[in-house]
């Protein structure tokens, strides 16, 4: 099989420099991905995720092996080796109304810096990519094991002052956090970013989300644990 050549971008973000690679064309086959995350099997993802998600294959990764493990050492510093935790295909479902108090704001997925999140855009920048932020209160971007209890301790604080937040998917700045990046998504395009990173996705029109992973905002979501 003949790969299109990728184009791979690596960023900094915000002022803590936490690193952030997209990757376009990372496969030349959306469309069969998409196919396969119409005929896959969702169930509802938890009390974290909005919406529904299920298994996929992350083999498809070896497509572009060589390429993957000189970001994980370069740019990670992960050199020792990976390996996939979790791949799911992921639809967010909810309505800004069913939204929990903690799917309002922007999160982070793990602590550890080992860990890092990969997200893989199916669809173009309709479906809304991701974006990145700073907690205004403790200047955090990136939740490190020795910051968790600061920071909860300062999400307290915020709900203080402030009440709890209007339903709503997290957009651009507010009172408590700060908008310092943001990836479009475009169609095959991938972006990695330790899961450490305070991130939300971005929904440009929560009424067009949709249960039918042919017309809704279908992703690939996976985890991978580096040394």
């Amino acid at each position: 099989m003949i790969l299109p050549e990728a184009s791979v971008t690596v960023e900094r973000l915000g002022r803590e420099g936490e690193p952030l690679v997209i990757i376009d064309n990372f496969t030349g086959q959306p469309e069969r991905l998409r196919a396969m995350g119409r005929a896959a099997q969702y169930h509802p993802a938890g009390v974290d995720y909005p919406g529904r998600r299920a298994l996929a294959d992350p083999a498809y990764l070896d497509l572009r092996r060589d390429l993957m493990m000189q970001i994980m050492a370069r740019v990670f510093g992960l050199s020792r080796g990976v390996q996939c935790e979790i791949a799911a295909f992921s639809l967010v479902t909810l309505t800004p109304e069913k939204l929990s108090p903690r799917q309002r704001i922007p999160h982070h997925d793990h602590s550890d810096a080992g860990r890092v999140a990969i997200m893989h855009y199916l669809d173009g920048p309709e479906s809304g990519g991701t974006a990145f932020y700073r907690h205004r209160r403790t200047g955090f971007e990136a939740i490190t094991p020795a910051r968790e209890a600061a920071y909860a301790a300062g999400l307290d604080e915020d709900l203080q002052e402030f009440g709890p937040p209007a339903p709503g998917y997290p957009s651009e700045d507010s009172q408590a956090f700060e908008q310092i990046g943001a990836v479009e998504a475009r169609a095959d395009r991938m972006a990695l970013y330790r899961g450490r990173q305070l991130h939300s996705g971005i929904i440009p029109d929560p009424a067009a989300l949709s249960d039918d992973p042919g017309a809704g905002r279908l992703t690939i979501n996976m985890f991978v644990l580096g040394h």
